[in-house]
């Protein structure tokens, strides 16, 4: 993960926010942070389908206007096209705001939320004793955030109680202050679970580490 994401000293930050959170509830929150959830190959290829096609149009006006023909007419016809393609291509591969618009919205909502699941088992969010697990989960490439709470918190906490937790980190990813934003959130949890009566029992124990989770996707 690119430091200017997060940086050890960051990572560090989330733990104790989580480890501060814990010691008043009886919540046990995972905070896993994915540099993508997927390829996303249709950016790129869409891409390059509006690279071609700009490419062309704007040789034919160039024709149309100018009457400029540099070369016999295949070659003309065909090389802006291709240049066209293979310049869309790699402004997606190495622009991450211009892929991340070429991608449906409700394709890469999904895609992030059926990763967030994948996560929560992964790291046994719910091999809690009351399931009182709680993932916090960030697609950095995506600028997306999930929140997932086992049933022992459900049984508390409305599923809407997340949502403005879940809008304040992606605005913190979008706006680069991503650590500040996972600190917050991860903060805002622990009140949350304090406030809807998730009690932290006298013989409560750490049941999940506390330090972020880093994966490639």
């Amino acid at each position: 993960m690119s430091a200017r994401h997060l940086s050890d000293d960051d990572l560090e930050a989330v733990r104790l926010a989580a480890a501060a959170a814990e010691r008043r509830t009886a919540g046990e929150i995972v905070v896993v942070a994915a540099r993508r959830v997927d390829d996303h190959d249709e950016a790129r290829y869409r891409a390059a389908t509006f690279g071609a096609l700009a490419a062309a149009l704007a040789a034919g006006l160039a024709h149309w206007l100018g009457g400029f023909w540099v070369a016999a007419g295949v070659l003309w016809i065909t090389l802006p096209t291709v240049a066209g393609a293979a310049a869309g291509y790699v402004a997606a591969a190495l622009v991450p705001a211009l892929a991340r618009r070429l991608i449906d919205a409700d394709a890469l909502e999904r895609r992030v939320r059926l990763r967030a699941e994948a996560a929560f088992l992964e790291e046994e969010v719910f091999a809690t004793r009351d399931r009182t697990g709680i993932l916090v989960f960030l697609a950095l490439f995506e600028h997306r955030a999930v929140i997932l709470a086992d049933a022992g918190i459900h049984a508390k906490v409305e599923e809407g109680a997340w949502d403005r937790v879940v809008a304040d980190l992606v605005a913190g990813l979008r706006a680069g202050r991503t650590a500040a934003a996972l600190v917050a959130a991860v903060e805002r949890c622990g009140e949350i679970l304090e406030r809807h009566g998730v009690e932290r029992r006298p013989d409560d124990v750490n049941e999940l580490a506390d330090a972020p989770r880093i994966v490639e996707r």
